[in-house]
């Protein structure tokens, strides 16, 4: 299994966004992406007023998000995204999930996200697993852009392929990680060819794989 590491310049990242902006998305991203405690619950006035200062491309899905998702009641919400990423594998929130799986090629996978926290100074605890998208998200927002963006952009395929899996399943966080994706670079032909090859074989020696769905070749909008 190939290394999901795609070379791409630093000055196609966040294209159109400053980095305040980029930072912003992210730090909202990885509330909104996390599990909805009472906490996150508790600010959506403030996430919803912080996305309408963003530019339109990644404020609009964050705001469609807030008001589709947080009127609901917190129990449901709760037991929705335990649903959606909980059970679901092809919806991991994990990033090196989707191309090594649980095997031991993941360990090598894991220590490039841990090096880069440790370079930060940031410690995470020994239950965590460093590539939790809210945590890179949150790290990229609050603690080493530069290093944060890295992660993101190196992972891009994946999150694409998450989004994709979240569309199909009918969940509003694919609104969340779509203003994700628009903070980094455009999805390449080379990222096209590495989301259809994970979404066909699914995590290697994982007998479950990803529940199927239909990938445009041109635009990888999942459809049913």
């Amino acid at each position: 299994m190939k290394m999901l590491t795609l070379a791409r310049r630093r000055s196609d990242y966040g294209v159109g966004l400053s980095q305040r902006d980029q930072r912003l998305v992210w730090r909202i991203a990885a509330l909104l992406l996390d599990y909805p405690g009472a906490q996150t619950l508790a600010m959506t006035d403030q996430l919803h007023a912080a996305a309408t200062e963003l530019p339109e491309s990644v404020g609009a899905p964050l705001i469609e998000f807030l008001d589709a998702v947080f009127d609901a009641d917190p129990l449901q919400l709760a037991a929705r995204y335990v649903e959606t990423f909980d059970m679901r594998r092809r919806s991991s929130l994990h990033l090196t999930y989707y191309a090594y799986g649980d095997t031991r090629k993941r360990g090598m996978a894991l220590l490039r996200f841990k090096h880069a926290y440790r370079q930060a100074g940031m410690q995470i605890g020994d239950g965590e697993l460093p590539d939790y998208l809210p945590l890179v998200l949150e790290f990229a927002a609050t603690v080493d852009h530069v290093q944060g963006e890295r992660l993101l952009g190196e992972h891009v395929p994946v999150l694409e392929l998450l989004r994709l899996s979240l569309l199909d399943n009918g969940s509003p966080h694919a609104l969340v990680v779509a203003a994700v994706l628009a903070t980094l670079p455009p999805i390449s032909t080379a990222d096209r060819r590495r989301i259809a090859e994970l979404a066909a074989q699914g995590p290697p020696d994982e007998h479950v794989g990803l529940e199927p769905f239909a990938l445009d070749p041109l635009t990888t909008e999942g459809r049913r």
